[in-house]
């Protein structure tokens, strides 16, 4: 079947992204010289992706893209015998961030439409290529400035783009995906370790993924402290100047408007009530009951990507530190993307 060849392909690429990933530069072959020229160029491009993010994400990939995961993943759905054509309009906070989509198209026997963000424009491409020369069958897959004849849209933008989306594409079955962010909520017990767990959380990628926690809810007897010292093996991240802009900006606003915050020179914490913080900063609030903490997570489910916590506090969370690894069947807002495939 053509589905068994592309998977097939797509082991072999995880093997691939592996291999390169494994080698020091002194030991590049000409093709890897040209993978971290891609890689470099793409930063030169958008300074958010580094290399090294850009490299973090492409190992998230290359991990999970195992046989056994594939499998697993796959055999809960029923994979097309009509091929449609399926529009993608991909985000660019962070890199790869739509390539489950386009996966998720790919393995349900459609054909994806894709349209880049203009933000990460080169890692989808190059992946692309590289999947279809590992597969015995070709993929099917364009790429466009314009969405037309379609028979589905998948799209991600703002809540402001999202209103457009939804209005441009009425007329055909889509997921319109909008601004999500995540939370963290500490019981008071949590050892070093755990947090820093949490500080991966927060700063991979600069804090710019909806699966970056931007809120943290503490205990009412909770020290601050402990977070700034668990934080501290990211305090590099204010080298980078556009991280180092939005910082200094929001500090100098919170001492002009003399409002009270914590800083320890590279992320302030705010007391705030708000589910989205502004970059370099972290909110957060002190709960004296978990039903108050299950109130908000309820009023906010919209909003909400994923919730960062012990399991023993019972909030359907995920585990510290794992934030940015979700499994193939994670889907963003929570919509099962395989589902609505099968129903094209």
């Amino acid at each position: 079947m053509n589905i068994e060849n592309q998977v097939l392909g797509l082991i072999k690429l995880s093997s691939y992204i592996k291999a390169f990933l494994a080698k020091k530069p002194e030991s590049y072959n000409e093709d890897d010289v040209n993978i971290e020229l891609l890689l470099k160029k793409s930063e030169i491009e958008n300074p958010w992706f580094t290399v090294d993010n850009q490299k973090f994400a492409l190992q998230q990939w290359a991990d999970l893209l195992t046989e056994e995961n594939i499998k697993n993943w796959l055999e809960n759905y029923t994979i097309s015998k009509i091929s449609k054509r399926i529009g993608l309009i991909l985000a660019g906070n962070i890199p790869l961030v739509g390539f489950h989509d386009v996966i998720s198209v790919v393995v349900s026997n459609h054909i994806p439409v894709i349209k880049l963000s203009s933000k990460d424009k080169y890692l989808i491409p190059f992946l692309l290529n590289k999947w279809n020369g590992f597969s015995e069958n070709r993929i099917k897959f364009e790429f466009v400035e314009k969405l037309e004849n379609l028979d589905a849209v998948i799209a991600t933008g703002s809540n402001n783009t999202a209103r457009y989306l939804e209005y441009y594409f009425k007329n055909h079955l889509n997921i319109i995906r909008k601004n999500r962010t995540s939370i963290a909520v500490l019981k008071g017990d949590e050892t070093d370790e755990e947090l820093q767990l949490l500080a991966h959380d927060i700063f991979q990628y600069f804090g710019l993924g909806c699966r970056n926690v931007t809120r943290i809810f503490i205990p009412k007897d909770f020290l601050i402290d402990r977070l700034f010292e668990n934080f501290l093996g990211f305090k590099d991240i204010i080298n980078h100047h556009k991280y180092a802009n939005n910082y200094d900006y929001n500090r100098a606003i919170y001492l002009l408007n003399q409002e009270k915050f914590w800083d320890n020179n590279f992320v302030m914490l705010k007391e705030d009530n708000k589910l989205f913080s502004p970059l370099s900063v972290i909110n957060f609030s002190r709960y004296e009951s978990l039903d108050d903490v299950r109130n908000f997570i309820e009023e906010n489910e919209e909003n909400i990507q994923c919730v960062v916590a012990k399991s023993v506090l019972g909030l359907n969370s995920i585990s510290f530190g794992e934030a940015q690894n979700p499994g193939l069947d994670t889907y963003a807002d929570n919509v099962d993307t395989m589902k609505f495939l099968e129903l094209v």
